[in-house]
Protein backbone atom coordinates (compact mmCIF):
# COMPACT_ATOMS: atom_id res chain seq x y z
CA UNK A 1 0.00 0.00 0.00
CA UNK A 2 2.97 2.59 0.90
CA UNK A 3 4.91 1.82 -2.05
CA UNK A 4 1.82 2.57 -4.16
CA UNK A 5 1.13 5.33 -2.81
CA UNK A 6 4.53 6.94 -2.37
CA UNK A 7 4.89 5.85 -6.31
CA UNK A 8 1.99 7.63 -7.07
CA UNK A 9 2.24 10.75 -5.37
CA UNK A 10 6.45 10.69 -7.23
CA UNK A 11 4.79 10.53 -10.71
CA UNK A 12 2.12 13.56 -9.74
CA UNK A 13 5.01 15.61 -8.44
CA UNK A 14 7.78 14.82 -11.32
CA UNK A 15 4.44 15.56 -14.06
CA UNK A 16 3.32 18.99 -12.20
CA UNK A 17 4.63 22.59 -11.93
CA UNK A 18 5.59 24.72 -8.63
CA UNK A 19 1.72 25.97 -7.65
CA UNK A 20 0.29 23.57 -10.25
CA UNK A 21 -3.11 21.91 -8.96
CA UNK A 22 -1.22 18.38 -9.34
CA UNK A 23 1.65 19.50 -7.27
CA UNK A 24 -0.96 20.49 -4.51
CA UNK A 25 -2.12 17.06 -4.87
CA UNK A 26 1.25 15.56 -4.47
CA UNK A 27 1.50 17.03 -1.49
CA UNK A 28 -1.48 16.08 0.00
CA UNK A 29 -1.34 12.62 -0.73
CA UNK A 30 2.58 13.14 1.08
CA UNK A 31 0.98 14.58 4.15
CA UNK A 32 -1.47 11.51 4.36
CA UNK A 33 1.20 8.95 3.63
CA UNK A 34 3.19 10.82 6.67
CA UNK A 35 0.61 11.13 8.69
CA UNK A 36 -0.41 7.24 8.13
CA UNK A 37 3.16 6.41 8.95
CA UNK A 38 3.52 8.33 12.27
CA UNK A 39 0.49 6.38 13.46
CA UNK A 40 1.78 3.26 12.48
CA UNK A 41 5.34 4.09 14.45
CA UNK A 42 2.86 4.46 17.59
CA UNK A 43 1.61 1.21 17.33
CA UNK A 44 5.33 -0.73 17.58
CA UNK A 45 5.97 -2.51 20.87
CA UNK A 46 9.29 -1.38 22.88
CA UNK A 47 10.72 -4.45 20.84
CA UNK A 48 10.51 -3.37 16.99
CA UNK A 49 11.00 0.28 18.19
CA UNK A 50 14.79 -1.33 19.43
CA UNK A 51 14.83 -2.95 16.02
CA UNK A 52 14.77 0.13 13.98
CA UNK A 53 17.02 1.92 16.47
CA UNK A 54 14.15 4.08 18.16
CA UNK A 55 13.28 4.52 21.63
CA UNK A 56 9.66 4.90 23.25
CA UNK A 57 9.94 8.46 23.81
CA UNK A 58 11.85 9.33 20.16
CA UNK A 59 8.64 7.59 18.93
CA UNK A 60 6.34 9.42 20.73
CA UNK A 61 8.02 12.58 19.70
CA UNK A 62 7.96 11.46 15.92
CA UNK A 63 4.34 10.41 16.06
CA UNK A 64 2.59 13.17 17.75
CA UNK A 65 4.17 15.97 15.42
CA UNK A 66 1.63 17.76 13.66
CA UNK A 67 0.33 17.27 10.20
CA UNK A 68 2.28 20.14 8.74
CA UNK A 69 5.46 19.73 10.49
CA UNK A 70 7.11 17.82 7.44
CA UNK A 71 10.72 16.48 6.49
CA UNK A 72 13.00 19.28 5.45
CA UNK A 73 13.42 18.44 2.32
CA UNK A 74 9.81 18.60 1.56
CA UNK A 75 10.13 22.55 1.74
CA UNK A 76 12.09 22.83 -1.06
Amino acid sequence: MFASLHTSTFAVRRLSRRGSPLRLAGRLLDMVALHRQRHSLALLDDAMLRDIGLTREEAEIEATRPLWDVPRHWKA
